[in-house]
């Protein structure tokens, strides 16, 4: 079934529009050059996608069949859109997702456990999802939490993933050449979340916050094995897939709504060095390729040491959090750093405001972060369920006029 094309289309005459192929277009903002219009980027990582419920409802709003979704990251409930809404909608971006505890055979190991169903992952996390209402899965046990006195045998002893399991990027060099063909932009995710928040799942947040303090040769030695596996996916990976792909995602939470989980100094002492293994690892096996790294909340603090770790993407721009006004980030760092993300308010203004709400946040964004270049409209986080399909419309609406140079 095609659609009727229902979104606006800018108000320009054919002469005034300079079409570029997708690639051409976010490499031009790669590189800090304003392309023909902003570049955009829906579902290309676990970041920056669509929940199933809004999924179905956007397509159904749109006109499109609906259809079987078919899963990114089964943890979040975050679906990979189909090919002819992505076309649809313009999208300049596609992502490959390896096998991960996060969406290899999710549903196949589910258990009953009364009001919620349970999942005992690959790292042995256990995650719970309610039969009621629910919209994600919560980690509610973490396997090393009531170790008293960790020691290295601990993390010696632990039965730890295979993260060079080829098995994990079945098929993706196909769908990468498949995409590239298609003139899109090619990212791929990494084996896991971030070193700092698989500590946290491994040992619990209590006990992660603290043990570098009070047990530092414990942690570092753990923190340690998580950037190895990291390092150890990323070259099984990449000696396959390189030459296919033009972003690789790594990504953690450091920030919060007001300040940062740990303090700065602390993340330069504990897990710097570590992203930095995992950074120069990527670069050594895909030297053309560009870094994107992920956190949410107010990373102000240690951007400048991501630029310094080989960071060459910051995704998103978390624009409610405090430090992270669009305007000023973009003039103390919009030369070193491509700001990803950061489109539109997803904690209020997306899923709770009026159209006329989201148009008015989406082009004071755009606004503030496109000149120049280095700027991919995305939204601060992934869409989730309760985003009214009207509220997409009008951010893409706003998107298609305010995002033309």
């Amino acid at each position: 079934m095609e659609p009727e094309k229902i979104l606006s289309e800018p108000d320009l005459e054919p002469e005034e529009i300079k079409q570029m192929e997708s690639r051409e277009r976010i490499l031009k903002t790669l590189n800090f050059t304003e392309p023909d219009k902003v570049p955009f980027d829906l579902a290309g990582s676990t970041w920056t996608g669509i929940a199933g419920g809004a999924y179905r409802n956007l397509l159904a709003y749109l006109g499109f069949e609906p259809e079987k979704p078919e899963w990114s990251d089964v943890i979040q409930q975050i679906v990979i859109p189909s090919d002819a809404l992505l076309e649809f909608l313009d999208v300049d971006t596609r992502g490959i997702m390896p096998l991960t505890s996060h969406n290899w055979d999710v549903y196949e190991k589910l258990t009953d456990k009364g009001d919620n169903w349970e999942y005992r992952d690959e790292w042995n996390f256990i995650h719970q999802f309610p039969k009621k209402n629910g919209n994600w899965f919560s980690l509610v046990k973490s396997p090393m939490e009531n170790i008293e006195n960790p020691d290295n045998t601990h993390v010696e002893q632990f039965n730890w993933p295979w993260a060079s399991d080829r098995q994990r990027i079945a098929g993706l060099r196909e769908k990468a050449l498949k995409f590239r063909k298609q003139n899109k932009i090619v990212i791929i995710k990494g084996l896991c979340a971030g070193i700092f928040e698989m500590h946290q799942r491994v040992r619990g947040m209590t006990n992660a916050l603290m043990e570098p303090f009070m047990h530092p040769a414990f942690s570092d030695a753990l923190i340690g094995k998580i950037a190895d596996l990291k390092i150890e996916f990323w070259e099984m990976a990449l000696d396959e897939l390189s030459d296919v792909i033009d972003i690789v995602a790594e990504g953690d939470d450091y920030g919060t709504q007001e300040s940062q989980l740990i303090d700065p100094e602390h993340f330069r002492m504990y897990y710097k060095p570590h992203l930095k293994r995992i950074a120069d690892a990527i670069r050594k096996k895909a030297p053309d390729a560009r870094l994107m790294f992920h956190s949410c909340g107010n990373v102000r603090p240690i951007i400048p040491d991501l630029i310094e770790t080989g960071i060459n993407i910051l995704n998103p721009v978390h624009i409610t959090a405090t430090g992270m006004e669009p305007v000023q980030l973009k003039k103390d760092f919009g030369k070193d750093i491509v700001f990803w993300g950061g489109g539109v308010d997803t904690q209020q203004i997306l899923p709770s405001g009026s159209p006329v709400q989201v148009a008015e946040n989406v082009k004071r964004n755009i606004d503030a972060l496109a000149p120049g270049g280095g700027f991919v409209f995305a939204t601060v986080h992934n869409i989730q369920n309760d985003v009214p399909p009207e509220n997409i419309k009008a951010m893409m609406d706003t998107f298609r006029k305010s995002g033309n140079y």
